[in-house]
């Protein structure tokens, strides 16, 4: 009873200090938000167990170099906020308009993989509601929700959903500051009492591990939209905001993961893997699977409206207008379909992983050039780094064994 009472005692006042009519109307924070919600979108529900079945008690270092390979590829993006974006200088060049024609065409091809990520989460934890783990049913449920979602942005009604996304990310930052809390109360107990015990678990072997951690890039992915809020908020403000979500989610993630790490076991499960996260955790509290899943419900529907809206954008934009927002959110939808039905939600994982590296890849292909250019050698070099992290995902990432 004692950790259910923390567990919502916690999350009640973390939601109450996030929902002040002060900060819902800051616009710092509402450009923080935007990138927050994507970063730690889905990775807070699928990084434990994954990484537990990677990288075994290794999982809080494994997670910092995917966190700190996040911070250098944002590193680029805010680069070319500063520095290429308004400039028109730059956008005359042939090899800056081509290398910014493919990234927005990779990144639509990303969302695609996303869209079809975020709502197979959605779905799997939904239907842990009625304590189904079939996959087929979670594909169907997928679909149906994707469709959905298809019809009403066919008809323009996913930009009013939009407005949702400040409350969805207080609901989540909420469930996780009462996780942590409960977790940082039940493991210092344990430490006082002597009964903490850290796993020995090794991890995935024969070397596939690194391989694995590789493709798990999409659960630190979502800084980049910070880049095209350009309309709302000036580059000063973008780049200062995208920095502070990755250090924040950079905080959430490594603290959790090391709270995580005593209730490993290191097998993910051939049905029901995606929603690991809450038989992990049920011997902590009842209040733990609900939480879990509210917040799950949350932050998927969300990330999965923002990712179908992107998507239909960039078409619109890509295609010279000729394919509109509402027919680009229709393409999006049926593409998302297909990809649920051919992949499992660890390929779904590695592939949208890859997609985004690739959009990575190519906008820190631009800051090296920029900095080049600007004779920054350190930060060309430190760009060039980027591209080469960018081609070994790319080329050696590959999805968990179940």
């Amino acid at each position: 009873m004692t950790h259910n009472i923390i567990l919502i005692l916690v999350a009640l006042a973390t939601a109450t200090w996030l929902f002040r009519p002060a900060l819902l109307h800051s616009k710092t924070w509402r450009a923080t938000v935007t990138p927050l919600a994507s970063i730690i979108g889905s990775g807070f529900l699928v990084a434990g167990p994954i990484l537990a079945h990677a990288a075994g008690n290794f999982a809080v270092l494994a997670m910092l170099g995917l966190c700190g390979l996040g911070y250098l590829f944002g590193a680029a993006i805010r680069h070319n906020i500063a520095h290429i974006e308004n400039n028109a200088n730059w956008a005359r060049l042939p090899l800056v308009r081509s290398l910014e024609l493919t990234s927005d065409l990779a990144l639509t091809a990303a969302y695609f993989i996303s869209v079809a990520y975020y709502v197979s989460l959605f779905a799997a934890f939904g239907l842990r509601l009625g304590g189904i783990v079939d996959p087929l049913w979670i594909r169907i449920g997928a679909t149906a929700t994707i469709a959905l979602l298809g019809l009403v942005g066919m008809s323009g009604g996913l930009r009013a959903l939009e407005d949702l996304e400040v409350f969805t990310v207080g609901i989540k930052l909420a469930v996780i500051a009462g996780l942590i809390s409960l977790l940082a109360f039940v493991e210092t107990h344990s430490a006082v009492t002597g009964a903490y015990v850290w796993p020995d678990i090794s991890g995935t072997s024969n070397g596939d591990s690194v391989r694995i951690l590789l493709g798990l890039v999409i659960l630190v992915q979502g800084y980049e939209t910070s880049r095209y809020l350009g309309n709302s908020y000036d580059a000063g403000l973008r780049i200062r905001t995208m920095r502070r979500a990755q250090w924040i989610s950079t905080l959430i993630y490594i603290t959790f993961i090391l709270l995580l790490t005593p209730y490993f076991t290191g097998d993910l499960p051939e049905q029901g893997g995606e929603t690991a996260i809450i038989d992990m955790l049920r011997p902590v509290g009842l209040a733990v699977a609900p939480a879990i899943i509210l917040a799950a419900l949350a932050s998927q529907s969300s990330a999965a409206i923002a990712d179908m809206n992107g998507a239909g954008g960039l078409i619109y934009e890509t295609s010279g207008k000729r394919v509109s927002v509402n027919v680009g959110n229709l393409i999006v939808a049926t593409i998302s379909i297909g990809i649920i039905w051919v992949a499992n939600i660890y390929e779904i994982i590695t592939y949208a992983s890859k997609a985004f590296v690739v959009y990575y890849g190519l906008q820190a292909g631009l800051a090296a050039f920029s900095a080049h250019r600007l004779k920054q050698h350190g930060r060309a070099s430190l760009f060039a780094f980027c591209i080469l992290c960018a081609a070994l995902i790319i080329v050696l990432a590959k999805p968990p064994a179940i």
